[in-house]
């Protein structure tokens, strides 16, 4: 029974690879977030998702065992061209095509194998993405250089490619209903259950244990669900489990709702997988799930680009619905009973997994300090999600960067915290990782898109001010940090304007609030705080916006040491990166680094207390 399993178990993980290198080049080879109208992104995603519907045709010349086998073979052939291609054009074409040839597969698939096997395997392939997901790090191979990721992407392939041989047609499919709902839950997989907010409050560093039971507790609600995809032991109810859990999630709440969602997916499944009535259309019915994939992902994500009218938490929150209204026409007509009893080692496999997940992730707190000398050193970056120049994930090639410079402080702007569109990567815990710094997240687009502060000085007080949005669709905030530094207190705001005539006032307001300092124990006055203001302002230092803000007691020091363009990376024109100082503080030197690892430069300022 295995044999016929793993076609799917290893082609599943290797589309989601896929997908989540094809995502990303859509924003940073293909077009520019923010830039590039959402519509003309869209188009080209689509026509890489309507070309596998040529397979409809192609199974009237040639059998769909041979485009089960052709499709593995293309699907093979891209992801051994992803890990040898170092990102530009070649990587977005070769995620591209091998999307279009893991969807060929699945169509293949769909008129191949044999109905029992399907909900099972289509879960156990969702899971099994998931977690190597995390157990890399949410780095997935294709970012990791040298011989061993070659070596292990080299064995999946040939194990797929060995296991399709394997599993031999069926003429008793599985029907329409559960190839559907491979790609809503697809969705849902990525977006809600693995992400990295299970279990853990993403706004700063936790300890060790707790992580790690986060990680752990993520992957035994995984196992779970295919558990119940195999067992199918609830009833239409497990639907309403699921759109809580995805409503939950959406609303930034986590924990238990959010595990029982993820095994409740996987009862959906099964249960889509019980009707008698005839696979003849689950093939089409295959791509049209996958289309219902692409167009949830797109209103959702350019939700944040463009208005479309209304808000985009209840996209995934309709895709659940959905997965629940099919599974439970499936358990009123069929029943929701048993059709077989989970083995005990599922148990021991469950545990096993979410062991060794939790201990590759194990990372402790770094240890704060406090510095007797009145400097900082401060790095300022727009990092876009971790993406270089070429459109590779750089956030381990950022920390060794950043490293060199002996950062005191470093603020990051446009960190994701999980979202799939960029991948699913947790950037800013995987950054801090590789400085050794504590952070502090502020969100500003949904709960897992914001600005962040990383250090190990000590921290008096943080807070985050959402700004308005003047019109503008992607949200801003304005994270206010006091620090000790040399005994004295330093007040910083980060902040990544997006509408910078309307909310520059508003940072201004907030600047003035904290330069004003504390009231000292026993004082009757407020002893004054020397305030910096940095990061992405898309304002030059000529627009009007930066009035506002030097009559809030800022000045732009870069002016006096160079003035370094900072956008765009590549060939800059412009200054929009600042780091301005209030009354107290100095800026001994500064420089904009021409580092590719973003389509912004860093902005590098060593300060003295005055």
């Amino acid at each position: 029974m295995w044999k016929k399993h793993w076609a799917l178990v290893l082609g599943v993980p290797l589309l989601f690879d896929l997908l989540r290198v094809f995502l990303p080049s859509l924003i940073t080879l293909y077009g520019r977030a923010g830039d590039t109208p959402p519509e003309r992104m869209g188009l080209f995603a689509a026509a890489w998702f309507a070309i596998p519907f040529a397979a409809i045709p192609l199974s009237r010349l040639v059998t769909p065992r041979w485009i089960q086998i052709g499709g593995a073979a293309l699907l093979v052939a891209a992801r051994l061209g992803l890990q040898a291609t170092g990102g530009g054009p070649p990587q977005l074409y070769l995620a591209s095509a091998g999307v279009s040839a893991g969807l060929v597969f699945l169509y293949g698939s769909a008129r191949t194998t044999e109905r029992d096997v399907v909900p099972t395997a289509l879960m156990a392939g969702l899971a099994a993405s998931m977690i190597l997901h995390m157990t890399l790090d949410q780095v997935d191979l294709v970012w990791r250089d040298g011989p061993l990721p070659w070596l292990a992407v080299v064995m999946i392939c040939a194990l797929f490619l060995w296991s399709v041989r394997l599993s031999p047609p069926s003429g008793d499919l599985a029907p329409a209903a559960v190839w559907f709902v491979f790609g809503p839950a697809l969705l849902l997989t990525g977006m809600c259950f693995g992400g990295t907010g299970f279990l853990v409050d993403q706004t700063e560093s936790h300890s060790a244990p707790f992580t790690a039971l986060s990680v752990a507790l993520r992957v035994v609600a995984l196992c779970a669900a295919v558990v119940y995809a195999w067992t199918t032991r609830w009833g239409w109810w497990a639907g309403l489990f699921l759109v809580l859990g995805v409503a939950l999630a959406e609303g930034g709440v986590t924990g238990v709702p959010t595990l029982v969602a993820a095994a409740a997916l996987g009862a959906c499944v099964g249960l889509a997988g019980l009707g008698t009535t005839p696979g003849r259309r689950n093939g089409a019915a295959l791509l049209g799930g996958m289309a219902v994939f692409l167009v949830a992902a797109f209103l959702y994500y350019a939700a944040y680009d463009a208005d479309l009218g209304f808000p985009n938490w209840p996209v995934p929150v309709a895709v659940a619905v959905l997965v629940t209204v099919i599974a439970a026409r499936t358990a009123r007509r069929h029943g929701a009973e048993p059709v077989r009893r989970a083995p005990k080692k599922w148990i021991h496999v469950s545990v096993s997994l979410g062991l060794l997940a939790g201990l590759t992730t194990w990372q402790t707190l770094p240890a704060g300090r406090e510095t007797g000398k009145a400097e900082l050193t401060l790095v300022a970056y727009n990092i876009r999600m971790g993406f270089g120049l070429r459109g590779t994930l750089d956030l381990d090639r950022i920390a060794a960067w950043a490293r060199t410079r002996h950062p005191d402080v470093v603020l990051l702007s446009e960190v994701d915290r999980g979202w799939l569109l960029n991948g699913g990567h947790d950037d800013l815990a995987r950054i801090a990782r590789g400085l050794g710094m504590r952070y502090r997240f502020a969100p500003a687009a949904g709960h897992l898109w914001g600005d962040a502060v990383l250090t190990n000085l000590p921290v008096r007080e943080v807070t985050s001010v959402p700004l308005g949005r003047h019109g503008h669709p992607t949200g801003a905030q304005a994270q206010s940090i006091v620090l000790s530094v040399g005994g004295r207190q330093v007040g910083i705001v980060n902040t990544h304007l997006q509408a910078p005539p309307g909310q520059a006032p508003e940072v201004a307001a907030i600047v003035r609030r904290l330069a004003a300092g504390a009231l000292p124990r026993g004082m009757g006055f407020a002893e004054p705080r020397p305030v910096i203001l940095a990061g992405d302002l898309n304002t030059t230092p000529s627009d009007p916006e930066m009035r506002v803000l030097e009559a809030a007691g800022l000045s732009d020091p870069l002016i006096a040491l160079g003035d370094p363009l900072t956008s765009p990376a590549d060939r800059p024109v412009k200054r929009i990166d600042h780091v301005l100082i209030g009354r107290g503080l100095e800026a001994i030197e500064a420089d904009a680094p021409r580092v590719p690892f973003s389509d912004h430069l860093p902005v590098v300022v060593r300060l003295r207390l005055t």
